[in-house]
């Protein structure tokens, strides 16, 4: 199974949105500071995801989320 995340900082009050394969080691690295993009929100919390059959899929659905580049609609998806 693959997955689409969105994590949150509080310190930063911004949403990350990625993709993996396992998801608990994923946001270890992003808390780790492994992860450049995600190294000055530290921490992360995972706040929503969704599983996928194949990694095609979840990286589909993460573009088609930052696509959308909208703040409201992240928080919709999180509040369902």
């Amino acid at each position: 199974m693959d997955f689409t995340y969105i994590l949150y900082s509080k310190s930063k009050d911004n949403y990350y949105v990625g993709h993996t394969h396992d998801l608990k080691l994923r946001l270890e690295r992003h808390n780790s500071g492994w992860s450049r993009s995600t190294k000055s929100g530290i921490p992360w919390q995972l706040v929503y995801y969704e599983e996928y059959e194949t990694k095609s899929e979840a990286i589909k659905r993460e573009y088609e989320i930052k696509r959308k580049k909208s703040r409201r609609y992240i928080e919709t998806m999180i509040s369902k």
